[in-house]
């Protein structure tokens, strides 16, 4: 009886031995251990790099609308929806329609405090900002002494990532640009006669 037991040990030993030798399956078994990471690493990759480009098409396209009204003498709510229309391609192959506004504001430097009112706002989505409301500007942007205008956009779009399953929810992104006018001191709003 002992040494059937030993001839079993010895056997089993052989075949661990052989197994241990045996090699032929381990990378198919090493891939299917890997496979599941390396595919949530790249969606994630796709979707972060995709998130990022759709960050800077929503600049691009802040800049964008605010150069197009800045280039006009006058406006009227046709020629900015126009524009609204223009720098939405911009955000092309992104799917979805980015919110987009544009207001003109007017810079009063002329007395302390300075005062920072709009003129006239437009938003793709129905009104803008209300008339005369205050606002700040960026300090570089005043010019002391004096009575200026600016053009000012802002634009904001839901990304929602290809994979859901790396990132949960949709990112908010939104970003504004100011422009001077171009061809006059101030973009005159749907007939008006002059700045005011």
């Amino acid at each position: 009886m002992s040494d059937r037991i030993v001839r079993s040990l010895e056997t089993l030993g052989a075949l661990l031995l052989r197994l241990r030798a045996e090699t032929r399956g381990a990378s198919a078994v090493e891939f299917a251990i890997i496979l599941p990471f390396m595919l949530l690493v790249f969606l994630g990759t796709y979707d972060l790099c995709n998130g990022i480009a759709a960050d800077r098409k929503v600049t691009i396209t802040a800049r964008t609308l605010s150069d197009l009204i800045a280039q006009a003498t006058s406006v009227k709510p046709a020629d900015v929806t126009n524009s609204f229309t223009a720098a939405s391609y911009v955000m092309m192959p992104f799917g979805g329609s980015p919110v987009q506004q544009v207001s003109q504001i007017k810079i009063d430097a002329t007395s302390t405090p300075t005062k920072s009112t709009i003129q006239w706002s437009l938003s793709s989505t129905g009104n803008g900002r209300p008339t005369n409301q205050s606002v700040t500007v960026p300090s570089g942007l005043v010019v002391s002494g004096q009575v200026t205008y600016l053009i000012w956009s802002e634009v904001s779009y839901t990304y929602t990532p290809f994979v859901s399953y790396v990132f949960k929810s949709a990112f908010a992104l939104s970003d504004q640009f100011y422009a001077r006018p171009r061809q006059s001191a101030c973009v005159l709003y749907n007939g008006a006669t002059g700045c005011t």
